[in-house]
């Protein structure tokens, strides 16, 4: 695995989090992200390194390996500050309190699979992205 990667841990099974992948395959022009769904075994591997537990985080995480995980709402803004586009407003959004940004983010997790629906399995990335992904 690459170091220097950044890793993004999503429910690969959720329809909201398979279009926020592909949103950030389409913005990462430096090449700087890797994917694993939590439910693969390469996402249990990392989760279980970490020690943490899906029963309280099981929606997005963002590993930047050898500094730091993030997840919730600082994952999802730590991203958006990779991204063009995205990088002011993510920087500025950081500075709320994380848990004011957490009740947001939790209403929205809660209610993902009734929002946007859910697969049931996850994504199989085409031969093209295939690199992208643990």
């Amino acid at each position: 695995m690459e170091n220097y990667k950044k890793i993004i841990l999503f429910d690969g099974v959720c329809n909201l989090c398979n279009g926020a992948v592909q949103f950030i395959i389409k913005r990462d022009h430096i090449d700087m992200f890797r994917f694993a769904a939590l439910q693969s075994e390469t996402g249990r591997k990392l989760l279980a390194e970490r020690n943490i537990d899906t029963e309280d985080i099981d929606s997005i995480i963002l590993i930047e390996p050898n500094v730091a995980y993030y997840t919730k709402s600082t994952a999802a803004l730590e991203i958006g500050k990779n991204l063009k586009g995205l990088r002011t407003l993510s920087s500025i959004l950081l500075w709320l309190p994380e848990s004011f940004r957490n009740i947001v983010y939790d209403i929205v997790a809660k209610n993902r699979y009734k929002w946007y629906g859910k697969k049931e399995s996850c994504m199989i990335p085409t031969p093209k992205l295939k690199e992208k992904f643990l």
